[in-house]
């Protein structure tokens, strides 16, 4: 079982605009010719924070048209927030806030043999690094700049560095790299 961060980013390291728009990510490729449907088979429990999940709300279309559905996850997802949000009727979504290791501990018994995904965005993702609960990283790096955004990942990690495990090429918009993230002594 792995804690795994996967996502999308710009080539200056932008997970999102300024504005939380995606619009430059859809034209980069298709989701079914990355590791996406691989990925997602193993995975038993969702991470998300409140800014990546009212962009799913609000864009249930456009993410139904990209992956099928427009909430496309059968998983139970926790959502990070300090704010009351609408829940989707008949899914397993749950509103949380605070440290994330007694959350990634409920997510971990949730998601059984199968893996953590940690949905995004960037500052989230830095929590779960910041408690040594990250393994693994998988960013798809696509072939536009964005100037300024939401930052992929909001972190200065220099010593241990990431691990390059892999690297693919999706298409010509994308490239995929795979890192696993070494544990830090004293890490929780």
């Amino acid at each position: 079982m792995k804690t795994q961060y996967y996502t999308a980013t710009s080539l200056d390291g932008f997970i999102a605009t300024e504005d939380d728009s995606l619009d430059w990510l859809f034209p980069l490729g298709d989701a079914n010719e990355t590791s996406y449907p691989s990925f997602i088979a193993e995975v038993g429990a969702l991470a998300m924070g409140s800014t990546t999940y009212e962009w799913m709300l609000r864009h249930a279309d456009k993410v139904a048209s990209s992956v099928g559905l427009p909430w496309p996850y059968t998983q139970p997802t926790w959502i990070f927030s300090s704010r009351s949000l609408p829940l989707l009727e008949g899914r397993d979504i749950r509103i949380v806030q605070g440290d994330v290791r007694p959350v990634h501990a409920e997510m971990r018994a949730a998601a059984g043999s199968k893996n953590v995904w940690i949905v995004g965005g960037g500052e989230l993702a830095g929590q779960f690094y910041d408690a040594g609960l990250l393994n693994e990283i998988i960013f798809q790096i696509g072939s536009v700049t964005l100037g300024r955004g939401k930052q992929l990942f909001p972190r200065r990690v220099t010593t241990p560095p990431f691990r390059l495990i892999s690297i693919r090429q999706v298409g010509s918009g994308f490239v995929e790299l795979r890192y696993e993230v070494p544990a830090v002594a004293g890490s929780a």
